[in-house]
């Protein structure tokens, strides 16, 4: 019998990002490949890519070249190009990173297999085409369901699932979906709602090689979630590029208020996050399920990006500090200990003094749980990019410390606020020096802050996948310390 090919895929970027690589993992699985976890074992390296912001792309082509480095001196022998980065590029990072074997677009996942065994074999594949994917879906999102089905769709473009799936890969649902293999073991796990974005903001490229909005239907979602929970996952984080247009394209804008608690009443399911919310698009209903739906968490991550009016209006977005700070007050008023997080930008062009010193107004009002602060930087491709008003990169670098020092303060000031809280903590994982690490409903996997459980409950018996009740007893940061009773351990 001749030896499985294998293959490892290496993922950067979002949690999108990570849902894609499971699909691709499913696929490729289902067609006889084994999958391993390091590069260098793999007779193929897949590098699913990051193209959102410099920074990201950088870490994107490091990665490339790191595994194209064990080329020679190892198993591998391809390293192949995917995700965002190759999709938004194409051709042109062929042409400069010639280290990798293969530069395949979204339309190339679905015979991802065919490729790799060609690439593999000593055959060329012909590097992906950039194309701007917002022109592939009609404009009228009432229309892109039906368009859809030709369209290479990461995440929801439907398959034909073999009839005999190895153990571990199943299709998210139903007999034609995507396949999904996942890629580790922890208890957490993201599910795509929706892919692309119709918002224009004007930094972005993202709906350039992400396409327009266009949802997966609430029947794919909960079959996803289901498998997911008999693999043994208890939170899931549902993803997109903007969670609050759920629906649109599917005649009901309000459909996520009522898919909610359906996932949240899916057996085994202990945790239900959702992630990315615009604050232009929040409505009084889906506030009142975020904070009253058990089991779903009452966390807001909210795209703020600044909160001075003429930054907000270059940049193609709504919204002013008051005005925010009302919806804070809002979602506070239902739930007080809601978790928010945002990001945001500085040094946008035209961006002034006094624009700062509005958005320092917001952030020391605002009591976020987690900031993450970014410099701006030219996207090609986009609006801003031709804007005059540019600032200089040392003023740029100037802001940037400045309210990146007063984010780091202000959300230590409010993990203090915390103290004294009961939290339920899901656990995420047994470190033999901190002992077990979790997370609260306050706190998203990776972006934000984590729990160290201690006490009597902690000492012995915690599984990882356990939820338990603890009560924060001190703070590290961000990271908070929290106590379990004698009888969360058993």
């Amino acid at each position: 019998m001749p030896e499985r090919r294998t293959v490892a895929l290496v993922t950067l970027g979002c949690a999108r990002n990570e849902v894609d690589s499971e699909e691709l993992a499913g696929r490729l699985e289902a067609d006889g490949w084994q999958l391993v976890e390091d590069a260098e074992d793999a007779d193929v390296a897949v590098v699913n890519t990051c193209g959102f912001v410099e920074a990201a792309k950088k870490d994107s082509v490091d990665a490339l070249l790191e595994a194209n480095d064990l080329k020679g001196h190892g198993r591998t022998q391809a390293v192949v190009a995917v995700g965002c980065m190759a999709e938004r590029y194409g051709k042109e990072l062929a042409d400069a990173l010639p280290e990798a074997d293969g530069v395949l677009g979204f339309d190339d996942y679905s015979d991802i297999s065919s490729r790799l065994q060609t690439i593999l074999s000593g055959g060329s594949v012909e590097a992906h085409t950039p194309r701007d994917r917002r022109k592939l879906l009609p404009i009228s999102p009432a229309e892109r369901q039906d368009a859809g089905a030709g369209v290479a769709l990461p995440g929801h473009a439907p398959v034909e699932a073999p009839k005999d799936l190895p153990e571990g890969v199943a299709p998210a649902s139903g007999p034609r979906a995507p396949l999904r293999r996942r890629l580790g073991s922890s208890p957490v796990a993201s599910v795509k709602l929706a892919s692309g974005c119709d918002r224009r903001c004007s930094f972005c490229a993202i709906p350039s090689f992400r396409g327009s909005f266009i949802s997966r239907r609430p029947s794919d979602v909960l079959g996803e979630t289901r498998w997911l929970a008999e693999q043994g996952v208890k939170e899931v984080m549902l993803v997109s590029e903007n969670n609050t247009s759920y629906g649109k394209d599917l005649g009901d804008i309000r459909l996520l208020e009522t898919l909610l608690p359906e996932l949240a009443a899916v057996d085994g399911i202990e945790r239900v996050r959702v992630s990315y919310l615009q604050p232009a698009e929040m409505r009084p209903g889906l506030i009142d399920v975020l904070t009253s739906t058990e089991k779903v968490a009452p966390y807001f991550d909210l795209s703020f990006q600044h909160s001075a009016p003429g930054v907000l209006r270059a940049m193609r977005r709504f919204g002013d500090t008051d005005r925010f700070l009302e919806l804070l007050d809002t979602i506070r008023a239902k739930a007080p200990q809601a978790g928010v997080r945002s990001n945001f930008i500085v040094g946008f062009p035209g961006e002034t003094e006094g624009d700062v010193a509005e958005l320092e107004r917001f952030l020391t009002g605002a009591r976020l749980d987690a900031i993450g602060v970014f410099g701006y930087s030219d996207e090609e491709g986009t609006e801003a990019a031709t804007y005059d008003g540019k600032l200089d990169q040392d003023v740029v670098d100037e802001r940037l410390a400045h309210i990146a020092r007063l984010a780091e303060d202000l959300t230590s000031q409010r993990a203090e606020e915390r103290l004294g809280e009961s939290v339920q903590v899901l656990v995420e994982s047994l470190d033999e020096e901190d002992g077990p690490l979790g997370r609260a409903e306050h706190q998203a996997p990776e972006t934000d802050g984590q729990i160290r459980l201690t006490g009597p409950g902690a000492s012995e018996g915690l599984q990882v996948g356990r939820m338990v009740m603890a009560k924060v007893v001190g703070t590290e940061g961000v990271d908070l310390v929290a106590e379990c009773p004698e009888e969360a351990g058993r």
